[in-house]
């Protein structure tokens, strides 16, 4: 709330300051920058590909783990107590270390996704701030509630880090 009033007290301060003068806003749909820049679009690859040795390991233990529960089921009745009890701790154990395969798995999932997600943001924050400078903008706003096509510069943002790939920054 308080970021809010203090982009409207900016605002009003701007638009003051201009007075007479022309005065240019732009607006940033970041959630676009984070879908569709090419900069996201090669982290999540990387992510997927840095990810999808473990995400096959889950996999493979939920498969195990529903093939000794369909056995369980099918032939529980016919096995002995013991046996019985030795494949229900079995699949017990299982569905445990599957649940702690899981949740961290989704933790270190997050974790990667938030750090090449920042970085992807401090690229766009370099575009953002040389596409104000370059045309002159007084005011660049990220994540307004309506934004109109006029003053959204996504498109822009975008162009530039598309321009912006290691290939052609030497990175």
């Amino acid at each position: 709330m308080k970021t809010l009033l203090y982009a409207c007290l900016l605002f009003t301060a701007c638009i003051a300051q201009a007075g007479a003068e022309s005065f240019r806003i732009g607006i940033v749909d970041t959630e676009r920058i984070l879908r569709e820049s090419e900069q996201a679009v090669r982290a999540e690859k990387k992510i997927e590909k840095e990810f999808a040795a473990r995400d096959q390991e889950i996999k493979k233990q939920i498969k195990l783990g529903k093939d000794l529960q369909a056995a369980l089921e099918k032939d529980g009745s016919s096995m002995s107590d013991s046996v019985r009890r030795f494949k229900e701790r079995e699949l017990a154990n299982l569905n445990l270390n599957l649940q702690t395969m899981q949740r961290e798995f989704r933790e270190d999932l997050n974790l990667r996704k938030n750090e090449e997600l920042a970085v992807v943001l401090a690229h766009a924050d370099k575009a953002i701030r040389a596409i104000a400078e370059a045309e002159e903008y007084d005011v660049i706003l990220q994540e307004a509630v309506y934004r109109n096509p006029k003053v959204d510069i996504t498109d822009k943002v975008l162009k530039y880090l598309s321009n912006e790939t290691p290939e052609k920054s030497g990175k």
